[in-house]
């Protein structure tokens, strides 16, 4: 299991702030794991539609060795 930082995105300054993460339990690569992940982080760190689409996940932690 690994632990994938979410962040939201500010657009106008160019910044990414911590929020939180996401574990990322799946032991082998699959299709859609780093879509998944993002579903996920959205679902839990967003508080409106809007704000869901300031959402990231660091796709770089969340390649499967």
């Amino acid at each position: 299991m690994k632990q994938v930082t979410v962040y939201q995105v500010d657009y106008v300054r160019k910044t990414r702030i911590p929020v939180g993460w996401v574990t990322e339990r799946r032991s082998k690569g699959r299709h859609d794991n780093l879509m998944g992940l993002v579903r996920l982080a959205r679902k839990l760190y967003a508080s409106t539609p809007q704000d869901a689409y300031r959402i990231v996940i660091d796709s770089r932690e969340a390649q499967l060795a």
